[in-house]
């Protein structure tokens, strides 16, 4: 079966697999488990942040972000399709008490004149502005890259009225590799940033949270109130160090099979495929006029042995990552003529 639901589904190479089994481990609650530290340590220097933490998810890490940066009442900026309104379960409000503000953005990027107007200071009518929140790549337009220039106007706005800024940055090392910018680069863009070692980098499990020491202290509490505290966490964070020293570089790889695979499905009569928006490893296709509903069409897919996403509307997602083949995207595109020919 060719799995282009996510990249959430690799599974953990060899090397990964014997660092988790010879990990040194130790109680993380207490602070001793010292290979939990060596990657805490070093996402926070490889971001150009003063401390890390290691968190079950990304959504955890980015709703420990927000519970960090607000109280109760506040107002948090958000893309309107961003994850973290979009996909974390109306966390935001259930944990946090905050409101969100949905702006609409183009490729994922909100206007900044557009936030900036949506700021709030102390007015009685209004919840204050307590922190804005970007996502880089942009899962839901298809993995568009924010490009450096974007994050830096956003930050300096940010800066400019004193509202924290959050960086869901679950694929932010695809952003850096298709942008050919370093990661701290876009890091320095934020107040904090979540990182996720599960999606592009390979890891089975784990995201981490970068920011000040003072944040991060604040952070740990959170987690530990979410019930985020681990002991021998050490057999998670061997895997974690091994994907972001040795697993960022092949990112590249993802992108050059997901532009064929975009190229391919373009080629297929039934589907549109905008190959110019394939920035990173995301395919988002249109397969309104292949004659069959999405779900059909997803179901066809699966019958020919491969997995896709139903991404809303006419549209169907397909991610590249570790474990797809160069031979796997071949497969793919014949796939996918195989069912549109079949309607």
């Amino acid at each position: 079966m060719i799995d282009l639901r996510s990249d959430t589904v690799t599974k953990p190479t060899q090397r990964m697999r014997q660092a988790m089994a010879q990990a040194e481990v130790g109680d993380d609650v207490y602070g001793e488990d010292p290979t939990v530290r060596a990657l805490e340590e070093t996402a926070a220097e490889m971001l150009g942040k003063e401390a890390g933490l290691l968190v079950t998810s990304g959504t955890q890490g980015n709703q420990i972000a927000v519970l960090t940066h607000t109280r109760p009442g506040q107002e948090v900026i958000v893309e309107a399709d961003a994850h973290v309104f979009y996909y974390e379960v109306g966390a935001m409000a259930a944990l946090a008490g905050v409101q969100t503000r949905p702006l609409h953005g183009v490729r994922g990027q909100m206007a900044i004149d557009d936030i900036a107007a949506a700021i709030r200071g102390n007015n009685i009518h209004y919840p204050e502005t307590g922190l804005i929140c970007l996502e880089n790549t942009h899962n839901r337009a298809g993995g568009a890259v924010l490009p450096l220039a974007y994050m830096e106007r956003a930050y300096a706005l940010a800066r400019r009225m004193g509202v924290p800024l959050h960086l869901d940055g679950a694929r932010l090392f695809n952003a850096s590799v298709a942008a050919g910018a370093p990661v701290r680069d876009f890091a320095a863009c934020a107040d904090t940033v979540q990182i996720c070692l599960s999606k592009g980098l390979g890891a089975p499990i784990g995201s981490l949270l970068v920011g000040t020491r003072d944040v991060i202290a604040r952070a740990r509490k959170w987690r530990k109130a979410l019930g985020g505290g681990m002991r021998q966490a050490g057999v998670i964070a061997a895997p974690g160090l091994i994907a972001l020293t040795e697993m960022v570089e092949r990112l590249a790889q993802d992108h050059e099979r997901a532009r064929r695979l975009a190229e391919g499905l373009a080629n297929v009569a039934g589907i549109a495929v905008d190959v110019s928006a394939v920035e990173t490893n995301i395919v988002v296709a249109d397969v309104s006029s292949v004659g069959m509903s999405v779900s059909e069409f997803v179901a066809a897919l699966a019958g020919c042995g491969v997995l896709a996403t139903e991404f809303g509307g006419s549209t169907v997602r397909f991610v590249t990552h570790l474990d797809i083949r160069e031979e796997d995207i071949d497969d793919t595109v014949a796939a996918a003529a195989f069912c549109s020919r079949a309607r």
